[in-house]
């Protein structure tokens, strides 16, 4: 099967886990606890996928200037992008509507395309890496691609369950949710050819600027939510979504 193709299938793979993920948010009254739960053991999932495939990587590839440089700006860039988003009414998009809820459409006009496109920021780095990882040696990070699928079904069942609770209609959620499955796929593509015609230290840079991304992601929108009203175990829930996605880099 030609490369791109794969870098495609697995985005879409790692995608639909927010279809999942939104499927139960929306369809199922799921208890706080359970919802912190899962999204502190993606967080660990996510945090060490990020330090060992990318952070780590980039390093081993480009050395720890570019590592660290693409590191920031990724974490800046996001942020910029977040903050911008934040004031339109994305702020809350993780949130499941238990202490910060989002906000609706009538409360906030804009705020339904400020959560859209706030999906998309959280998703495409996320994916584009799973096309990346392509790149070394022509298969896919088995690791980063079940990083990516563990850490969307929270994401998506919390995100959903909030915008059920602000009003907006099935057809909204699954719509959003659906657009960034297809944008998962999209992202995973270019990640694999676009970034794949540049210099092995560019694709160093270009990892880490995800990897930033993605780390103030879970500090921004997964953590809060992980934590908020949550009982006294979720840090053990995360170390224990952090040694799964280790063992699995090492397997």
């Amino acid at each position: 099967m030609a490369e791109v193709v794969q870098a495609g299938l697995w985005g879409l793979v790692a995608g639909s886990a927010l279809l999942l993920g939104a499927a139960l948010g929306y369809g199922l009254k799921v208890p706080q606890k359970v919802i912190a739960t899962v999204m502190a053991f993606g967080a660990g999932v996510l945090l060490s996928a990020v330090s060992f495939e990318l952070v780590g990587e980039a390093y081993d590839q480009a050395g720890l200037g570019p590592a660290a440089v693409g590191t920031l700006a990724g974490a800046g860039a996001y942020t910029a992008g977040n903050v911008w988003l934040a004031r339109r009414g994305a702020r809350h998009r993780k949130r499941s509507g238990h202490g910060q809820a989002q906000p609706s459409e009538t409360h906030q006009g804009g705020s339904g395309l400020a959560l859209a496109l706030g999906a998309l920021l959280d998703g495409v780095p996320e994916s584009a890496v799973i096309g990346v990882s392509l790149l070394d040696g022509g298969a896919v990070s088995l690791v980063t691609v079940t990083a990516v699928f563990i850490s969307n079904v929270p994401e998506g069942l919390s995100s959903s369950a909030g915008m059920k609770q602000a009003g907006r209609g099935k057809g909204y959620v699954f719509g959003v949710w659906g657009a960034i499955a297809a944008a998962s796929t999209v992202s995973a593509v270019l990640g694999y050819t676009v970034i794949g015609s540049f210099s092995p230290a560019v694709i160093a840079a270009v990892t880490a600027v995800a990897a930033g991304a993605i780390l103030a992601m879970i500090a921004d929108t997964m953590i809060p939510e992980a934590f908020e009203n949550a009982h006294l175990a979720i840090g053990l829930i995360t170390v224990s979504g952090f040694l799964v996605s280790f063992a699995l880099s090492h397997a």
